[in-house]
Protein backbone atom coordinates (compact mmCIF):
# COMPACT_ATOMS: atom_id res chain seq x y z
CA UNK A 1 0.00 0.00 0.00
CA UNK A 2 3.02 2.53 0.71
CA UNK A 3 5.42 1.29 -2.46
CA UNK A 4 3.67 3.34 -4.70
CA UNK A 5 3.78 6.77 -2.78
CA UNK A 6 7.29 6.47 -2.26
CA UNK A 7 8.44 5.72 -4.98
CA UNK A 8 6.75 8.65 -6.81
CA UNK A 9 8.14 10.75 -3.47
CA UNK A 10 11.81 9.21 -4.60
CA UNK A 11 11.63 9.76 -8.25
CA UNK A 12 10.38 13.43 -7.69
CA UNK A 13 13.47 13.96 -5.56
CA UNK A 14 15.48 12.09 -7.94
CA UNK A 15 14.54 14.61 -10.63
CA UNK A 16 14.78 17.25 -8.41
CA UNK A 17 18.49 16.75 -7.66
CA UNK A 18 19.28 15.85 -11.01
CA UNK A 19 18.39 18.94 -12.30
CA UNK A 20 20.10 20.85 -9.51
CA UNK A 21 23.34 18.83 -10.72
CA UNK A 22 23.09 19.77 -14.62
CA UNK A 23 22.27 23.68 -13.68
CA UNK A 24 25.36 23.73 -11.14
CA UNK A 25 26.85 21.71 -14.00
CA UNK A 26 26.19 24.41 -16.65
CA UNK A 27 26.89 27.60 -14.55
CA UNK A 28 30.14 25.73 -13.94
CA UNK A 29 31.07 24.25 -17.18
CA UNK A 30 30.31 27.40 -19.06
CA UNK A 31 32.30 29.67 -16.79
CA UNK A 32 35.73 27.58 -16.54
CA UNK A 33 35.29 24.86 -18.91
CA UNK A 34 35.71 21.50 -18.79
CA UNK A 35 39.62 20.97 -17.72
CA UNK A 36 39.09 24.19 -14.87
CA UNK A 37 35.98 22.51 -13.54
CA UNK A 38 35.72 20.00 -10.85
CA UNK A 39 33.47 17.74 -8.80
CA UNK A 40 33.69 20.04 -5.94
CA UNK A 41 32.63 23.10 -7.71
CA UNK A 42 29.61 21.46 -9.07
CA UNK A 43 29.05 19.93 -5.58
CA UNK A 44 29.48 23.43 -3.90
CA UNK A 45 27.13 25.01 -6.72
CA UNK A 46 24.41 22.29 -6.26
CA UNK A 47 24.32 22.21 -2.49
CA UNK A 48 24.71 18.64 -3.15
CA UNK A 49 27.68 16.54 -1.57
CA UNK A 50 30.08 14.88 -3.73
CA UNK A 51 28.80 10.89 -3.45
CA UNK A 52 25.65 12.26 -3.92
CA UNK A 53 26.54 13.50 -7.58
CA UNK A 54 28.18 10.63 -8.02
CA UNK A 55 25.11 8.61 -7.37
CA UNK A 56 23.35 9.92 -10.08
CA UNK A 57 26.47 10.79 -12.88
CA UNK A 58 29.52 8.52 -12.82
CA UNK A 59 31.87 11.36 -12.81
CA UNK A 60 32.51 15.01 -14.26
CA UNK A 61 33.06 13.45 -17.97
CA UNK A 62 29.34 12.25 -17.64
CA UNK A 63 27.59 15.39 -16.91
CA UNK A 64 29.60 17.15 -19.53
CA UNK A 65 28.43 14.82 -21.87
CA UNK A 66 24.82 14.94 -21.32
CA UNK A 67 24.91 18.95 -21.60
CA UNK A 68 26.78 18.66 -24.52
CA UNK A 69 24.19 15.97 -25.82
CA UNK A 70 21.04 18.34 -24.87
CA UNK A 71 22.91 21.41 -26.43
CA UNK A 72 23.47 19.66 -29.50
CA UNK A 73 19.91 18.90 -29.87
CA UNK A 74 18.34 21.65 -29.03
CA UNK A 75 20.34 23.41 -31.57
CA UNK A 76 19.62 20.76 -34.45
CA UNK A 77 15.89 21.22 -34.03
CA UNK A 78 15.63 24.45 -35.39
CA UNK A 79 17.95 23.70 -38.45
CA UNK A 80 16.05 20.45 -39.06
CA UNK A 81 12.68 23.01 -38.90
CA UNK A 82 13.76 24.86 -41.95
CA UNK A 83 11.28 24.25 -44.81
CA UNK A 84 12.14 23.18 -48.37
CA UNK A 85 8.84 24.49 -49.45
CA UNK A 86 8.45 27.62 -47.32
CA UNK A 87 9.16 30.95 -48.74
CA UNK A 88 13.23 30.89 -49.09
CA UNK A 89 14.15 34.01 -47.41
CA UNK A 90 11.58 33.79 -44.50
CA UNK A 91 12.98 30.70 -43.41
CA UNK A 92 16.72 31.51 -43.53
CA UNK A 93 15.50 34.48 -41.44
CA UNK A 94 13.50 32.59 -38.76
CA UNK A 95 16.29 30.48 -38.19
CA UNK A 96 18.38 33.59 -38.04
CA UNK A 97 16.32 34.78 -35.05
CA UNK A 98 15.71 31.55 -33.21
CA UNK A 99 18.84 31.80 -32.68
CA UNK A 100 19.89 34.58 -31.75
CA UNK A 101 16.82 33.82 -29.51
CA UNK A 102 18.44 30.76 -27.87
CA UNK A 103 21.81 32.49 -27.70
CA UNK A 104 19.50 35.18 -25.33
CA UNK A 105 17.61 32.39 -23.15
CA UNK A 106 20.70 30.46 -23.24
CA UNK A 107 23.81 31.91 -22.94
CA UNK A 108 25.49 29.25 -20.79
CA UNK A 109 25.08 26.76 -23.09
CA UNK A 110 26.59 28.24 -25.55
CA UNK A 111 29.67 29.40 -23.82
CA UNK A 112 29.90 25.86 -22.98
CA UNK A 113 29.66 24.65 -26.26
CA UNK A 114 32.14 27.52 -27.60
CA UNK A 115 34.48 26.19 -24.83
CA UNK A 116 34.18 23.12 -26.23
CA UNK A 117 35.00 23.75 -29.53
CA UNK A 118 38.09 25.90 -28.51
CA UNK A 119 39.05 22.57 -26.84
CA UNK A 120 38.89 20.83 -29.95
CA UNK A 121 35.73 19.08 -29.71
CA UNK A 122 37.55 15.92 -28.39
CA UNK A 123 34.25 15.07 -26.17
CA UNK A 124 31.53 15.85 -28.43
CA UNK A 125 30.53 12.34 -29.37
CA UNK A 126 31.05 11.11 -32.79
CA UNK A 127 27.67 10.15 -33.28
CA UNK A 128 26.45 13.99 -32.51
CA UNK A 129 29.51 15.19 -34.74
CA UNK A 130 27.99 12.60 -37.72
CA UNK A 131 24.23 13.87 -36.94
CA UNK A 132 25.44 17.69 -37.38
CA UNK A 133 27.24 16.91 -40.13
CA UNK A 134 24.54 14.86 -41.93
CA UNK A 135 21.87 17.37 -41.32
CA UNK A 136 24.51 20.47 -42.48
CA UNK A 137 24.79 18.94 -45.47
CA UNK A 138 21.09 18.32 -45.61
CA UNK A 139 20.40 22.20 -45.25
CA UNK A 140 23.21 23.09 -47.77
CA UNK A 141 21.49 21.04 -50.12
CA UNK A 142 18.22 23.01 -49.68
CA UNK A 143 20.15 26.36 -49.90
CA UNK A 144 21.22 25.21 -53.24
CA UNK A 145 18.04 23.93 -54.54
CA UNK A 146 16.72 27.57 -53.59
CA UNK A 147 19.45 29.48 -55.29
CA UNK A 148 18.78 26.88 -58.70
CA UNK A 149 15.28 27.96 -58.78
CA UNK A 150 15.85 31.48 -58.17
CA UNK A 151 14.45 32.13 -54.87
CA UNK A 152 17.36 33.06 -53.00
CA UNK A 153 20.64 34.93 -53.91
CA UNK A 154 23.60 33.19 -54.90
CA UNK A 155 25.53 32.31 -51.48
CA UNK A 156 27.42 29.31 -50.52
CA UNK A 157 25.52 27.48 -47.83
CA UNK A 158 28.22 26.54 -45.54
CA UNK A 159 30.08 29.73 -45.06
CA UNK A 160 25.68 31.14 -44.98
CA UNK A 161 25.30 28.83 -42.21
CA UNK A 162 29.02 29.50 -40.41
CA UNK A 163 28.46 33.32 -40.49
CA UNK A 164 24.79 32.64 -38.58
CA UNK A 165 26.23 30.59 -36.30
CA UNK A 166 29.16 33.66 -35.71
CA UNK A 167 27.36 36.53 -35.66
CA UNK A 168 23.78 35.01 -32.90
CA UNK A 169 26.23 33.28 -31.04
CA UNK A 170 28.28 35.98 -30.25
CA UNK A 171 25.94 37.86 -28.32
CA UNK A 172 26.13 34.93 -25.75
CA UNK A 173 29.75 34.00 -26.14
CA UNK A 174 31.22 37.76 -25.85
CA UNK A 175 28.47 38.84 -23.74
CA UNK A 176 31.08 40.51 -21.69
CA UNK A 177 32.57 42.61 -24.38
CA UNK A 178 29.23 43.63 -25.43
CA UNK A 179 28.31 45.15 -21.92
CA UNK A 180 31.56 46.65 -21.91
CA UNK A 181 31.14 48.10 -24.73
CA UNK A 182 27.74 49.75 -24.45
CA UNK A 183 27.93 50.25 -21.50
CA UNK A 184 25.67 47.92 -19.42
CA UNK A 185 26.23 46.55 -16.12
CA UNK A 186 27.54 42.99 -16.14
CA UNK A 187 26.07 40.58 -13.53
CA UNK A 188 29.18 39.24 -11.51
CA UNK A 189 30.56 36.53 -13.24
CA UNK A 190 27.94 36.50 -16.50
CA UNK A 191 26.75 33.40 -16.21
CA UNK A 192 23.72 34.88 -16.79
CA UNK A 193 22.42 37.12 -19.46
CA UNK A 194 23.81 40.96 -18.66
CA UNK A 195 22.42 41.89 -22.11
CA UNK A 196 18.95 44.06 -21.69
CA UNK A 197 15.94 43.40 -24.06
CA UNK A 198 16.61 45.95 -25.73
CA UNK A 199 19.97 45.11 -27.43
CA UNK A 200 18.58 41.84 -28.34
CA UNK A 201 15.78 44.37 -30.12
CA UNK A 202 18.41 45.29 -32.04
CA UNK A 203 20.39 42.61 -32.89
CA UNK A 204 17.14 41.33 -34.28
CA UNK A 205 16.36 43.96 -36.58
CA UNK A 206 19.71 44.68 -37.71
CA UNK A 207 20.16 40.69 -38.59
CA UNK A 208 16.62 40.29 -39.78
CA UNK A 209 18.22 43.49 -42.16
CA UNK A 210 21.30 41.75 -42.98
CA UNK A 211 20.62 38.72 -43.58
CA UNK A 212 17.06 39.39 -45.60
CA UNK A 213 19.36 42.28 -47.85
CA UNK A 214 21.91 39.48 -48.62
CA UNK A 215 19.49 36.34 -49.59
CA UNK A 216 17.52 38.38 -51.21
CA UNK A 217 17.41 37.69 -55.49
Amino acid sequence: MTTAPKTEKRSRIQRKNRKLILEAALDVFSAHGYRGSTLDQIAEQSGLSKPNILYYFQGKEAIYQHLLANILASWLEPLEAIDRDGDAVEEIIAYVQTKLALSQQHPRQSRLFANEILQGARRISQQSKDELKVLVEATAEKIRAWIEAGRLASVDPYHLLFSIWASTQHYADFESQITMILGQETLGNAQVGALDEQTFEQAHAFLDMQFRRLLTP
